[in-house]
């Protein structure tokens, strides 16, 4: 008898073990056999995902851009000087006020090639092994690099000061994007250079170019500058460098033959500007920039661009792309069309040289010393 009882205690406990695991199964849904479920795991593990617990959580990798709570980003800069560091200031205060924030969802590996195309190279294949979302090339060469590895690895690339997509074959003629590639350039208001630089000197007549001949975006300036410089009165002087260290020599050679120099975006030169500077002001020969940072330190006016509001308009294209409201792709690259008058007076009145009135009236911003 007690053994009998101890039996039917046994059997009743299995069937409530049993109907216990039944319960666990979706209320309303016919059963599963087992074989079934585990082909249903098995796939989702071959898609590169695991099972998403009840709050959403899983492999990152399966979520859209849009999903996605953080990012990572490679920003590749060619050179170092303040227009370029500009830029690089500017994306992030772009990407911020698109809400992606370095140190809260976003981090931000960043390198400079130091005008070095090699060092650039593997700059942009680390990038793709830390399978970032998204680079940013800062100037010409990097983003030509930036897109070689990126277009491999199926990675977006936004770039900033480029000054000629089209030559740097970004892009198409009418703007659009040749692959997952778009962003800004810092096209020169050459028109507005002249006519600068003709009002400040009245009786130059020739001026001085110094530009890297390997840089495609010099190249282009060049040619619009000796296309518009007759209609002002002007002849262009050239002299084309290779590295840094074929600066010296150049600027003395631009010097012997030119009334005034002035400036590109040429990133080889502007990192070695501080010696064209100094011997031109050993002549008393003035020297235009290209933009703001140039007049800083030591160049006499520019009629230029705000190379932090170019960053930053660089950064709300690539928030978009990597929110997934859009592709590189879809979208033109941009250009800002409104150039501004940078002067600095100490450089003026070492140069005996009056800024004209009718450039001051209109300057978005003033030096009154030589930034060193």
């Amino acid at each position: 008898m007690k053994k009998s009882v101890k039996t039917l205690f046994l059997a009743a406990a299995a069937v409530s073990l049993l109907a216990g695991c039944s319960g666990s199964s979706n209320s309303g849904s016919a059963p599963q056999n087992s074989q079934t479920a585990d082909t249903q795991t098995s796939s989702a593990a071959s898609e590169g995902g695991t099972s998403a617990d009840a709050g959403g959580s899983g492999d990152t990798g399966s979520q859209s851009p849009a999903d996605k709570k953080s990012y990572t980003i490679g920003i590749g800069q060619f050179a170092a000087h303040g227009s370029l560091d500009n830029c690089r200031e500017g994306f992030l205060l772009g990407l911020a006020e698109e809400g992606i924030v370095e140190g809260e969802n976003l981090t931000v590996l960043y390198e400079n090639a130091q005008a070095d195309g090699g060092i650039a190279s593997q700059i942009m294949t680390n990038f793709a092994s830390q399978k970032v979302d998204l680079i940013c090339g800062i100037a010409t060469p990097m983003a030509q690099t930036a897109y070689g590895v990126g277009r491999r690895q199926n990675i977006p690339v936004i770039y900033t000061a480029v000054t000629d997509p089209e030559a740097a074959e970004l892009a198409g003629a009418d703007g659009t994007p040749v692959g997952e590639i778009t962003g800004t350039s810092d096209k020169l208001p050459i028109i507005q250079q002249l006519e600068m630089i003709r009002a400040v000197l009245p009786d130059a007549k020739t001026i001085g170019i110094m530009y890297t001949t390997s840089e495609v975006n010099s190249l282009s300036a060049i040619q619009e500058y000796k296309e518009a410089a007759g209609d002002y009165g002007f002849e262009i002087v050239d002299v084309g460098i290779s590295t840094t260290a074929d600066v010296p020599l150049a600027a003395d050679s631009l010097l012997e033959k030119a009334d005034c120099i002035t400036n590109l975006t040429d990133n080889t030169v502007v990192a070695s500007l501080p010696v064209i500077l100094d011997k031109a002001a050993r002549k008393n020969i003035p020297v235009f920039g290209s933009e703001i940072e140039q007049v800083k330190i030591g160049c006499l006016a520019a009629m230029g661009l705000d190379y932090v509001d170019l960053g930053k308009q660089t950064g709300r294209m690539a928030a978009a792309v990597l929110k997934g409201e859009k592709k590189a792709s879809e979208m033109n690259f941009e250009v800002i069309k409104e150039a501004a008058f940078y002067g600095n007076t100490q450089v003026a009145e070492n140069l005996g040289i009056t800024l004209p009135d009718d450039l001051m009236a209109s300057v978005k911003e003033l030096f009154t010393e030589i930034e060193q």
